[in-house]
């Protein structure tokens, strides 16, 4: 069912959510976010999340009763049993709790990836906020180029993440993926990544990515996703290390499940 959100700790109909158009995480887009993934109902790495969220908020000076946020998620999936789908989670300047599912999109097999210029926000440096316009244009600006994804890059010329996901490249068999030191989002899933595919923090140019064999972009949404191109270079879908490290990463997605998540 994903017609339910809790709103503040109330269960009501999604139609009938509602928050103040004079709340500043609407009008300002001022607040933190999160969103979960589901495994027949289980949510992955829930501790993890609500850390990170509570992190976010701290930075942000924004005042988050997180233990609270715990209780809305259990009410919500005890209501709702959502089985394989997303969780939402929201906290805005207002001081309003909103905690929501929705369906998993539709997943490729691949993506492909064009670069755009993008340069960090300093100051928001590991928070996860609702301040998300800028990476929802470098997505309408790969799009119209003909990609699926945008892949950001710095004005300088660094290589750095996905708009919502976290990118690893393959070159003589060693995955690589961008420090954070570069300002990237110290994504949960990237965490699962690297430590399934041994892999190691390096910065990177596009010219550096010419000589990749294979690529992949991981987030909680997608899990492990191939990358099939890179602008204009064919990339092998299906390769072996990509293939090995997405065995992996499942497999330490299901020994975290059958903890209970």
């Amino acid at each position: 069912m994903m017609d339910i959100a809790c709103i503040d700790g109330v269960l009501v109909p999604l139609a009938e959510a509602r928050i103040s158009v004079t709340d500043d995480g609407l009008l300002r887009g001022d607040g933190v976010f999160e969103v979960l993934r589901l495994y027949d109902g289980v949510a992955l790495a829930v501790e993890q999340h609500l850390q990170r969220m509570a992190q976010s908020a701290a930075s942000l000076r924004l005042d988050l009763d997180i233990a609270a946020i715990a209780r809305d998620i259990e009410s919500l999936l005890a209501t709702a049993e959502p089985g394989d789908a997303l969780v939402r989670v929201v906290a805005t300047r207002g001081g309003r709790r909103i905690v929501l599912t929705e369906p998993l999109p539709a997943l490729a097999e691949s993506i492909t990836l064009g670069y755009v210029t993008f340069a960090p926000v300093r100051v928001l440096d590991g928070v996860k906020s609702l301040s998300y316009a800028a990476n929802m244009q470098a997505t309408r600006l790969a799009r119209e180029r003909g990609f699926d994804e945008a892949l950001l890059v710095t004005p300088h010329g660094r290589v750095l993440e996905l708009p919502t996901a976290s990118f690893f490249w393959v070159a003589d068999g060693q995955a690589r993926t961008p420090p954070l030191s570069d300002h990237i989002l110290d994504s949960i899933t990237r965490g699962i990544a690297m430590g399934a595919a041994d892999a190691t923090e390096v910065s990177a140019t596009p010219a550096d990515l010419e000589r990749a064999d294979e690529a992949f972009v991981v987030s909680s949404v997608w899990e492990l996703m191939p990358v099939s191109r890179i602008e204009e270079r064919e990339l092998a879908v299906g390769g072996s290390v990509t293939t090995a490290i997405a065995g992996k990463v499942r497999a330490r997605i299901e020994a975290q499940l059958s903890r209970g998540g």
